[in-house]
């Protein structure tokens, strides 16, 4: 089983980038820990990060053809990026969107995803546990998906 990890923009600035809002761990930090916990469960994992929404175009379009599924925090883009959206549908991969914040206790123009209505599940404000919850909650969907 494979899944990819796709990071939005300003993401490469976790730890540094208002840690009131989005915690003091570093997005190197986060991977190191998925990636223990997905050689635990024999998972392969792998990640991206763009500031550049045709980047992370280009980057789903390449993992798609490997993946089983995506984690993805598309950062700003969630609420903008029709692009990132086809992505993920014409990859035809179950996603699940999570965000470091709760989206919806913020900035009203957070609370609109374009993403979220075809994820398998969303995950949000649980800070870097987020990421955690995102894998746990994928995993579990996928082995129940190849359970049928």
């Amino acid at each position: 089983m494979h899944i990819s990890v796709i990071n939005g923009p300003n993401l490469n600035l976790l730890g540094q980038r208002e840690p009131s809002v989005y915690g003091v761990e570093t997005l190197e930090s986060i991977e190191a820990k998925l990636k223990k916990k997905s050689i635990t469960e024999g998972v392969s994992i792998e990640f991206f990060q763009s500031n550049s929404e045709g980047a992370l175009v280009d980057q789903i379009q390449k993992f798609m053809k490997h993946t089983n599924a995506f984690l993805i925090n598309a950062g700003a883009y969630t609420h903008t990026s029709i692009a990132l959206r086809d992505a993920l549908l014409s990859s035809s991969k179950p996603y699940v969107e999570l965000h470091l914040s709760n989206t919806f206790a913020r900035e009203e123009f957070r609370h609109k995803s374009l993403l979220a209505d075809n994820a398998v599940g969303l995950v949000s404000g649980f800070g870097s546990n987020s990421y955690l919850l995102a894998f746990d909650g994928i995993l579990s969907y996928l082995r129940n998906e190849n359970s049928k």
